[in-house]
């Protein structure tokens, strides 16, 4: 089967490195088009021996855009178009008709109850979602959660079908000696008790709850893995409340890394300072430019996970820390509200006040909590069921016939 993938950019992103995790397990013909921003995951996923085209379009109304679209879907002749996030799913859909592809399957990866990728739902983003989705075969929504969203958004009951995301459980297991190796590449103490957060540095985030957690436990310390234009006020907020020195700022984590000749198993190149891979501090020092602990190696870095964020289409993040063995507090997950509740012992939803955050981990500060055994959530979640999910998809797709609203884990 060939399939063409068609994803907006492929910067750092969750719903970026999940096209390239799924890449490395579905047993396709695949062809990937950025329509812009061929990043870092591009790299990897041209490394992994996917083509990767770049549209270089110029912005969302770049409509000279779609007449190339359409002509490189109609040259490369697929069997199927596979669109991924908002402006990749409506110019990919047009794109795809006009080229006569009959099979055209759309994940819905970041649907939040108030937001997508970041913008307010708006009527006018409804309708043209609403216009894309009827042009294609069916929708994947990669939790129950934004399934439910896109019914009351008007999609068709039996037009989704949810395929969640998935991890390298394996990749994320407990590895002492790279925790050691993790902190003593930060500059963290062995002995230090410290505080992790992972994803995109934006408002919807509300990391600067967690910073001012942290800045009132005098002992702890904040890792934060990830970067975007909250970057420099989450510095601000760290220096003015007197904690900068005790707030780790790494910036953005490819992952799974490309492979680079000359590193160690568990590692990465350290890359241009740029590229959101500098291990920068919040200081303005920066570890040693030589190696770059891998996203595995930082949580086991790591003694606690907070999730603060409001609005989520899935909690990727949260069910990496899970199988990393870290206790995690999460203020929303659909990942772990899909699932019964002891599927996640380690996992605790709170409001994610201020002072509720600082009692919670205080409560840890004062126990220095042990490495979790893996719970049955992150292994309902392995990349691999996730693959099977999406290939089951695309059969039904392909014949026209219309498989189960969810394919369960086995």
């Amino acid at each position: 089967m060939r399939v063409l993938h068609i994803i907006t950019g492929l910067g750092i992103g969750g719903a970026e490195q999940q096209l390239r995790l799924l890449l490395s397990r579905l047993p396709t013909e695949s062809e990937v088009v950025t329509l812009t921003n061929p990043g870092p995951v591009a790299e990897g996923i041209v490394a992994d021996g996917v083509p990767v085209t770049d549209l270089a379009m110029t912005g969302n109304k770049d409509l000279g855009a779609l007449p190339r679209l359409t002509k490189l879907v109609k040259q490369g002749r697929y069997d199927l178009v596979h669109t991924h996030l908002y402006r990749a799913c409506l110019y990919g859909r047009f794109a795809a008709r006009l080229a006569g592809v009959r099979t055209i399957v759309a994940t819905e990866h970041s649907l939040g109850a108030v937001q997508i990728e970041g913008r307010q739902l708006s009527t006018g983003a409804r309708a043209l979602y609403l216009a894309g989705e009827r042009l294609g075969t069916t929708t994947v929504a990669v939790s129950a959660t934004v399934a439910r969203r896109l019914e009351r958004w008007g999609v068709r009951h039996d037009r989704i079908h949810v395929v969640p995301n998935g991890i390298d459980v394996g990749r994320f297991a407990y590895d002492e000696s790279a925790r050691r190796a993790a902190r003593s590449r930060l500059g963290l103490p062995l002995d230090a008790f410290v505080v992790g957060g992972v994803g995109r540095l934006t408002p919807s985030k509300r990391f600067d709850t967690l910073v001012r957690a942290v800045a009132e436990l005098p002992r702890a310390r904040l890792l934060l893995v990830g970067d975007g234009p909250e970057r420099e006020r989450l510095r601000r907020l760290a220096r003015r409340w007197g904690a900068a020195h005790r707030i780790l700022l790494h910036g953005a984590c490819e992952d799974p890394p490309r492979a680079v000749p000359g590193t160690l198993p568990g590692e990465t190149s350290q890359g241009d300072p740029s590229d959101g891979l500098s291990g920068e501090l919040s200081d303005g020092s920066s570890a040693e430019p030589a190696r770059a602990p891998d996203l595995p190696s930082l949580l086991a870095a790591m003694d606690v996970f907070v999730s603060t964020s409001y609005d989520e289409a899935f909690g990727l993040a949260v069910v990496e820390a899970l199988a990393a063995g870290l206790p995690v507090l999460h203020v929303t997950c659909p990942a772990l509200h899909d699932l019964p509740a002891d599927d996640a012992p380690g996992a605790r939803q709170i409001s994610g006040s201020v002072p509720e955050l600082v009692a919670e981990l205080r409560q840890f500060e004062e126990t220095f909590p042990r490495r979790l055994p893996v719970p049955r959530a992150a292994r309902h979640y392995d990349i691999s069921h996730s693959a099977e999910q999406l290939m089951t998809v695309y059969g039904h797709a392909v014949r026209g016939t219309a498989p189960t609203r969810e394919v369960s884990c086995p």
